[in-house]
C-alpha cells in the first residue's frame, strides 16, 4: 500500500461479518440496508463483533454494546430488533387429547354404533381430567380464537358444549335422572351462566345459539348431530373430540349414524317419524345448503341413511310423504 495511507474500510465486508457474528445473518434485504446505511453502526461493527465472540448469545453481545450507543441509534436497534423477531406468537388453540382420552374411556357405543351412552361414573372419577381440560379452554382469549381458521373454531365450540354438559351433569350426580332437573319452574339449565369461555361468562345457550347457530358464523345444519345435551333423545356423545382438519368427515359420519338409527328416524306406514329437532331448528336446515332450502329437501340428501328408496325419496321432497315428529326423551343419556 502507498506510505502514509491507510488501507480503506470495507463497510460492506463489517456489515457481513456482523450479520455472521450477532446470528442475523438471514436478515431481511430492507434490515439489512437499514444496518448498512448507518454511519454510526457501522464505527460500532469491530466492537460488536468483538463482544459477540465473548458472549455466549447475540442478546448479551448487544446488551454489551447498547450503553455505548447514542439514544437514536438505541431506537434504531429498537426497531431493528422488531424487525427481526417479527410479531408475538398467538396462543393456539388447545389440543383436544386431553378430552380425548376422556371420551374413550367413558363413552360406549349402544344400538350398533348408532348411539351411545355416558359412564358419568367414569367422568366423576377422572373430573380432575376434565377441568384441566375445560380450563385450557378457558385460556384461550378471544384473539387467539378469532385467529383460528373456521372449521377449528367450530370444532372449539362444539368440544367446549359437550364438555361443559359432561361438567354440568356432574354437579348434581348421581341423583339426577334428566339435565332437565337442574334446572326449575322458572330457570333452565342451559340458560346458566357458568362457562368461563373467551372473557365472558357464558351459558350453553350462549354456545350453541349465540355463536354455533349465529346467522353468518358458520350456517352448518350438521352441529345439531354433535352438540349433546346430555338425554337420550339427543344424537350420540362421539366417542373423539372434534378436530378442525377432521371436522366435515366427523360431521358427515354424526348425521349418518343419526338418520340411520331407527329409533329416533323411521319410515312407517307411509310416513316419515323424525327427530323433534327437526321441529325444533327446522329453519337450519332450510338455508340452502348442498341446496337444500326446505327440511324435506334436506331429508332427501340422507334418503339412504334413512332407508328410503325413489320413490319414497320423492315422495319425500313433493310432499306426499307426511311427517312426524316424534317425542323427546329428555332421560339422561348414563350407561
Amino acid at each position: 500500500m502507498a506510505c502514509g495511507r491507510s488501507t480503506p474500510v470495507d463497510h460492506d465486508v463489517q456489515v457481513r461479518e456482523l450479520y455472521v457474528g450477532i446470528g442475523v445473518h438471514n436478515a431481511s434485504p430492507l434490515v439489512q440496508r437499514a444496518v448498512h446505511s448507518s454511519r454510526e453502526l457501522r464505527m460500532k461493527l469491530r466492537p460488536l463483533q468483538a463482544l459477540s465472540r465473548t458472549q455466549s448469545s447475540p442478546g448479551a453481545a448487544l446488551s454489551g454494546l447498547v450503553s455505548g450507543l447514542a439514544p437514536g441509534l438505541v431506537s434504531a436497534l429498537g426497531v431493528f430488533a422488531l424487525l427481526m423477531l417479527g410479531p408475538p406468537a398467538r396462543a393456539a388453540a388447545p389440543s383436544p387429547q386431553g378430552w380425548d382420552s376422556l371420551l374413550a374411556a367413558c363413552v360406549l357405543d349402544i344400538n350398533d354404533g348408532a348411539s351411545t351412552a355416558v359412564d358419568y361414573d367414569c367422568f366423576a372419577a377422572r373430573r380432575d381430567e376434565l377441568r384441566a381440560y375445560l380450563d385450557s379452554l378457558s385460556g384461550i382469549d378471544t384473539e387467539a380464537f378469532t385467529a383460528l381458521n373456521r372449521d377449528a373454531r367450530l370444532a372449539f365450540l362444539i368440544n367446549a358444549y359437550n364438555a361443559w354438559t359432561v361438567e354440568l351433569i356432574l354437579t348434581a350426580w348421581p341423583d339426577l335422572d334428566s339435565i332437565r332437573d337442574l334446572g326449575g319452574l322458572f330457570s333452565s339449565p342451559w340458560k346458566k351462566e357458568f362457562i368461563p369461555l373467551l372473557g365472558s361468562t357464558l351459558s350453553l345457550d350462549d354456545i350453541e345459539h349465540g355463536m354455533i347457530r349465529k346467522a353468518g358464523s358458520y350456517d352448518e345444519p350438521r352441529i345439531h348431530f354433535a352438540v349433546n345435551c346430555a338425554s337420550i333423545g339427543c344424537p350420540a356423545l362421539r366417542r373423539e373430540a372434534y378436530r378442525g382438519d377432521r371436522l366435515e368427515a366427523q360431521l358427515e359420519d354424526q348425521t349418518v349414524r343419526f338418520l340411520a338409527d331407527r329409533s329416533r328416524n323411521r319410515l312407517r306406514n307411509n310416513r316419515l317419524e323424525v327427530t323433534s329437532l327437526f321441529k325444533w331448528y327446522g329453519d337450519d336446515f332450510a338455508t340452502g345448503w348442498r341446496g337444500a332450502t326446505t327440511l324435506r329437501g334436506f331429508l332427501g340428501l340422507y334418503a339412504t341413511a334413512l332407508d328410503l328408496d325413489e320413490a319414497a325419496r320423492s315422495d319425500l321432497e313433493s310432499g306426499a310423504l307426511k311427517l312426524r315428529f316424534l317425542d323427546y326423551d329428555w332421560s339422561l343419556n348414563r350407561r
